[in-house]
């Protein structure tokens, strides 16, 4: 094992923090100059999100506007330095509209933190 190999169980760590909506414990599983890549945006990659403000400045808004957000992991999988998680995300905005969304995230790791996490998803109406 190297130092950039990951484990079921620091992939796990990462999602109890989502599960607990913790955005600090979240940007904490980031490396410094870590990206998310967000399923949605104005570009192909859709929007990207580099640095622990940028991170912590999205997902604070996301748990603002959507807070019974949730992601239920339906599959896990780790191999190196890469890990995969499948889910079935569900949400109530605001407005009282309901998502559902199934999934999956592509992890990068280096040294234990997230290098990228890049977000793909289904929208189920």
């Amino acid at each position: 094992m190297t130092a950039d190999t990951v484990t079921l169980e620091e992939l796990h760590a990462v999602g109890g923090h989502f599960a607990r909506r913790d955005v600090e414990g979240i940007v904490g599983c980031f490396a410094e100059d870590g990206v998310f890549r967000n399923a949605v945006g104005a570009d192909a990659a859709g929007d990207t999100y580099q640095g622990h403000a940028a991170i912590r400045a999205f997902f604070t808004a996301l748990f603002e506007r959507s807070p019974d957000v949730r992601w239920d992991h339906t599959a896990e999988y780790v191999a190196g330095d890469r890990g995969v998680t499948e889910w079935r995300r569900t949400a109530t905005l605001a407005s009282g509209e309901r998502q559902e969304w199934l999934g999956c995230d592509l992890y990068t790791f280096r040294g234990g933190k997230v290098l990228l996490k890049d977000t793909y998803i289904k929208v189920v109406r």
